[in-house]
């Protein structure tokens, strides 16, 4: 596992881009894991900068996204799908059809969810996972739980998630209770992972994935058994390290 100490926010999404940017420009066929919240928009902004310039060619690459709300139209623009499209889809260049986010409309969870494992492994694997961290220590919508989820799967959410994702919704009793989420299986098959992190209230979560026991109650510390992990973190969310 390798740290890469960033100054602040800014500074974390650059430096956090320029890993990206890399996997791009070295392998312009790349299958990305893309991920949603609030930590990678800065990530994203890089990027798009970055193909406007000329630097950045997004013409053969493909996407998988972790997530999706259950019930949420693609329309409501809290949707992932709304959010990967405002936030980074709308403004490069990939083709038709290279982009795939879980529909969390569909009625069978357990089709949908089967269907999205066997089309990235159809498509030969996830190059490079982009991850952000819960407080609780949660990466995609795997929460604490008594042990460690394999597949793509649907997933109650736990208070906590709901809590920190109402500043997006008028109200916390309108954020879905449940979600489609890639498992921790399906994260760790990927090649390579890139974490994301920022923020003091961060921290502790973020020394509990590095440091503490390997334990499905802070799902990301399974990370700790992945061959080829760099996490990008501020200082404040590294201060306890």
């Amino acid at each position: 596992m390798r740290i890469v100490r960033a100054k602040d926010y800014d500074d974390m999404s650059r430096k956090a881009a320029m890993i990206m940017a890399a996997q791009v420009a070295q392998k312009p066929d790349s299958i990305l894991g893309l991920a949603t919240g609030s930590t990678p928009i800065g990530l994203y902004k890089c990027l798009i900068k970055w193909y406007e310039e000329g630097i950045l060619d997004f013409s053969a690459i493909r996407t998988w996204n972790l997530d999706e709300y259950e019930n949420l139209p693609r329309t409501n623009d809290q949707s992932y799908y709304y959010f990967m499209h405002e936030n980074l889809f709308d403004h490069v260049n990939l083709p038709e059809g290279a982009t795939h986010v879980l529909n969390g409309m569909n009625p069978d969870a357990e089709a949908e969810c089967a269907a999205y494992d066997a089309a990235i492994d159809a498509a030969g694997g996830i190059d490079i996972q982009l991850l952000g961290l819960g407080h609780d220590g949660h990466i995609a919508f795997n929460e604490p739980q008594d042990d460690f989820p394999a597949g793509t799967h649907c997933v109650e959410l736990n208070p906590m998630t709901i809590e920190a994702n109402s500043r997006f919704f008028a109200s916390a009793d309108e954020v879905p209770k449940r979600a489609y989420t890639m498992g921790i299986g399906s994260i760790m098959k990927a090649r390579k992972i890139l974490i994301v992190v920022s923020g003091k209230d961060k921290a502790e979560a973020l020394k509990k994935v590095l440091c503490g026991p390997v334990t499905p109650q802070v799902p990301g510390s399974i990370l700790q058994f992945h061959p080829d992990v760099t996490v990008v973190a501020d200082e404040d969310a590294l201060s306890l390290i």
